[in-house]
């Protein structure tokens, strides 16, 4: 079952049947990917930042791509410090694994990295370490109510 909190925000957007449990574990990439039978690029990572003040951000990203520090910086004009597990579920309210936009403990802007406009759809997360929904990047930005694409990522162009 995915977590409370992100059933209940799909639910109000009548939106919650879409939800995908599995019985295996979807907390990695590589696990994820297997279970929907997909290739890793599909699977849309969300990653937790520390920001400059102190405060919290997403940036959700394609499952293959990896951050590019230089790009990071000059973006978010701050070095990428990923948050402690203790402080993404404090922040987020969902565990690693299950770290996804939609149902936050705390309101935080979320990014979403252009390395996921490859794909027709992409599967983020629910909030647990065996569930998904699968979007389209329109529905992905509408639904983590995202604030821009950047390009922060690398080692996912052809």
């Amino acid at each position: 079952m995915a977590s409370e909190r992100v059933q209940a925000y799909f639910q109000k957007l009548h939106y919650a049947a879409h939800i995908l449990t599995f019985a295996e574990s979807t907390a990695t990439v590589e696990q994820a990917a297997n279970a929907l039978q997909v290739v890793p690029g599909r699977i849309a990572k969300t990653l937790a930042f520390a920001a400059a003040d102190g405060s919290a951000f997403l940036v959700v990203a394609a499952g293959d791509a990896k951050i590019d520090n230089a790009a990071f910086k000059s973006t978010f004009q701050v070095k990428a410090k990923m948050l402690s597990p203790e402080d993404v579920l404090a922040h987020t309210g969902h565990p690693v694994g299950g770290v996804c936009p939609f149902g936050l403990a705390t309101a935080m802007p979320v990014f979403l990295d252009v390395s996921l406009q490859r794909f027709q759809t992409v599967f983020p997360a629910c909030g647990t370490a065996n569930s998904a929904i699968e979007l389209t990047c329109e529905q992905l930005m509408q639904f983590a109510a995202a604030k821009e694409w950047v390009s922060v990522c690398k080692a996912w162009q052809k």
